[in-house]
């Protein structure tokens, strides 16, 4: 793995989701970087001084240098793959980058927006759900994220040794943090052999395992 001096960074949370992607692609591609706690249980998310970096209160924020911040965990690691080439998270063809950038997607825009704290935080004050209620949803969900991936691998020939192909994608990336939501909140995911098999071998790679949320600075101690 090739290490690059940086001036990189990123405002996060130990528990973040989008966190988590962007330390895994700065990981795989030998960056170094200094995250910044922005603590989300807090609210510190929403203070004047970090609104003015991110007005929409979400984190991850990437400072690169003396430039604005960039946001968006899927722009990020676009960014993060177009300044740090090697090695490369996208496939060479167009096919295969769409298709990897689906199932991305599947993930970051269609199934992680349903249970991030803010919607949490509505669902259980103004929405009514007690606790249970907010477990089910968050169940269902994360569930229903999963057997959609699996379906989309299994049926797929351009699955191999993880989501395309035999090397690591930002579809494996953002699939791995979806794992990592069950198993931060202990929920009953569906049987999903042929993602299972794939994250196992993502979680053997220290880029993802050094990224963990348990392993961060202030996640609880077991």
């Amino acid at each position: 793995m090739t290490h690059h001096q940086s001036e990189i960074e990123v405002y996060g949370h130990w528990r973040s989701n989008a966190m988590y992607r962007v330390r895994v692609a700065l990981n795989l591609k030998g960056v170094a970087f200094r995250e910044i706690p922005v603590d989300l249980d807090a609210g510190e998310q929403r203070s004047p001084e970090f609104l003015a970096r991110n007005p929409m209160g979400a984190v991850p924020a990437l400072v690169d240098g003396d430039l604005p911040p960039l946001t968006q965990s899927l722009a990020l690691l676009e960014y993060i793959e177009e300044r740090y080439p090697e090695p490369p998270l996208l496939p060479a063809d167009a096919r295969g980058r769409a298709r990897v950038r689906a199932l991305a997607c599947d993930v970051a825009c269609d199934t992680h927006p349903l249970i991030v704290p803010r919607l949490r935080r509505y669902l259980t004050t103004v929405g009514g759900f007690d606790q249970d209620a907010w477990r089910a949803w968050t169940t269902h969900w994360v569930g229903t994220g999963m057997e959609s991936l699996e379906a989309k691998l299994a049926a797929s020939p351009d699955t191999g040794r993880f989501c395309h192909g035999d090397s690591v994608t930002v579809a494996d990336i953002c699939a791995s943090g979806l794992a990592m939501i069950g198993r931060i909140f202990k929920l009953d995911m569906p049987k999903t052999p042929t993602l299972t098999a794939i994250l196992e071998r993502c979680s053997a790679d220290p880029a993802f395992a050094d990224a963990e949320a348990s392993r961060q600075p202030g996640a609880p101690t077991p």
